[in-house]
Parts: C-alpha cells; structure tokens; sequence
C-alpha cells in the first residue's frame, strides 16, 4: 500500500515545482523561487508517495485577510487519482477565513467554481519582440535603490490587495534582470520590473498612473532585454495596457482566470497594465 504524506516542500523541492511549472508551460522566472520563499516560507505544499514528490500547491499568505493559490500540479502520470485534491483541501484547510486568489488556467475554471471561486476577469499574456512605443519624454526613470524602497512599497501596496515588502526585497533585484522606478524625487508615478524567464523574458508588475508612464517604463525594460523575446501578463479590463501591448507589437499566447474565494479585493485596474506574476498575484 502506498504511503502518502503532505508536508511543506524545502527550498530544493520547490526549485523542482518551478520546473513542473515550466513543462505545463506557464514559462516561470529563472530566479523566482528566492522571492516566493520570502514572502510565505511555510507557503508551498507537496503530497510525497513512498517518499517521491507527485504533486504540489502553493497558497502563499499576506497577513491575517488574504492569501494567493498557485503551482498547484500533479504529476501527470498520477492524473485522476485524487491525489491533486486531496493536497488541495490541505492547503486550503491552512488558510483559515482569508480571501484566497488565484490565477488559473481556463480549462479548470469550471473545477475552481465548485470550490467556491469566483471569476474576476481574465489575464491575457502578449509576447514578442517589443517594439518602441509612446512614452512621456517628461518621466524621468531610475534604477530601484535601497533608498526607493519604502516610497516604492507604498505605491505597491496600494496596487496589490496586501501589502508585501520581504516579497519585493528580493523580486525588486532580480538576478540578470532589472527593477525601474518612474517618479519624481520621491513620488511614485510607476514601477516595473524584468526578469530571465525558460523562454525570454516576464514583465511584471509593470504599475503606472498613465499611459505615458507605462509606455516609457515598457521602452526601457524591453530594452533590457535586449531584442529577445518579452511577455507580460495584461488585465483585460484595461483598455490602455491592452492598447499598449498591441502598439508594441506583442500578441497574445496564453491566458487565465483571476478568480477569488471570499471578499475580492477592489484593485486599481487601470494603473495595472502587467500583473507580478502568476504564481503570487
């Protein structure tokens, strides 16, 4: 009889959850994990038969109120067994009362509906080559620095539906990538960072009060990347980023469902042109 367990996944295990993540094609960061850890270290799940990991979740905690539900795979030759769902009720039994988001694919949206999700709007992801787009000449953009942080971590806040600052210590300095801040001494106008993805490169967040911001902040994080191909993870309620994307020449290539259990938090849609991310909102 097999002999199965669920227990938090070490830091080498959940690097292994990455790679799964990657073969279902959803093209995680090279260097996510470090920054996953930070924020919920007890935050990632795995259900181990004879001691071999065969499925695994993420349901990642903000404070008190709200938590966000991801890598949730099962290895695809123990499809059909439960075993997925079994792992599921377990994490979400740690959650307590929190509102939980998730971004999912299309084809378990249905299967999240049972669970008491509810859908929010979808998130589509552009890729390509970027070309150049309408930026305003007047934004003045600098590197994130130590100093930023706490002005960068306000606005974030105000972005995000909890704040999340050891998250973005290490998400604001990625390895080979780069952290923008749009501003004006102090002030905040948008942020948005790149980072090495398996193919090309992830923008995300990319935060901005206008258009323009937004449109000088892609420039210079495209540029980055140094003619290779870019994806980000558009909200489709706005219009502006939507317009964007397409000005730049990215198509889309993948989407999912933002969907919520319990109160959904009321975002700033349209200064929210590329979500962080997938796996933690």
């Amino acid at each position: 009889m097999a002999d199965d367990i669920i227990r938090t996944l070490t830091p080498a295990e959940v690097d292994l959850a990455v790679d799964w993540a990657a073969r279902e094609g959803w093209n995680p960061g090279l260097h996510d994990a470090p920054a996953f850890l930070a924020q919920d270290p007890e935050g990632f799940l795995g259900l181990f038969r004879d001691g071999e990991l065969v499925a695994c979740i993420s349901l990642v905690t903000y404070g008190a109120a709200y938590a966000f539900l991801g890598f949730y795979i099962c290895r695809p030759d123990l499809r059909g067994q439960g075993l997925g769902w079994t792992l599921w009720q377990a994490g979400m039994a740690r959650l307590g009362g929190r509102t939980v988001g998730l971004d999912g694919v299309v084809a378990q949206q249905d299967n999240y509906k049972k669970s008491g999700f509810v859908l929010a709007h979808r998130n589509v992801r552009h890729g390509g080559v970027a070309r150049r787009v309408a930026g305003d000449p007047e934004v003045r953009l600098r590197p994130v620095a130590t100093d930023l942080m706490p002005a960068l971590i306000a606005y974030d806040t105000a972005c995000v539906p909890a704040a999340r600052p050891d998250f973005l210590k290490h998400w604001l300095a990625p390895p080979d990538g780069l952290a923008l801040m749009a501003g004006n001494g102090e002030r905040v106008l948008g942020y948005g960072v790149i980072r090495h993805a398996r193919t090309g490169w992830r923008i995300g967040p990319l935060f901005a009060q206008a258009p323009g911001v937004a449109g000088a902040l892609l420039n210079a994080l495209a540029d980055h990347a140094g003619g290779a191909d870019v994806f980000i993870d558009v909200p489709e309620p706005n219009g502006a980023a939507l317009a964007l994307v397409e000005a730049a020449g990215l198509v889309p290539v993948f989407e999912t469902a933002r969907m919520y259990k319990g109160d959904a938090p009321v975002l700033p849609l349209d200064a929210i042109y590329g979500i962080t991310t997938l796996e933690l909102g």
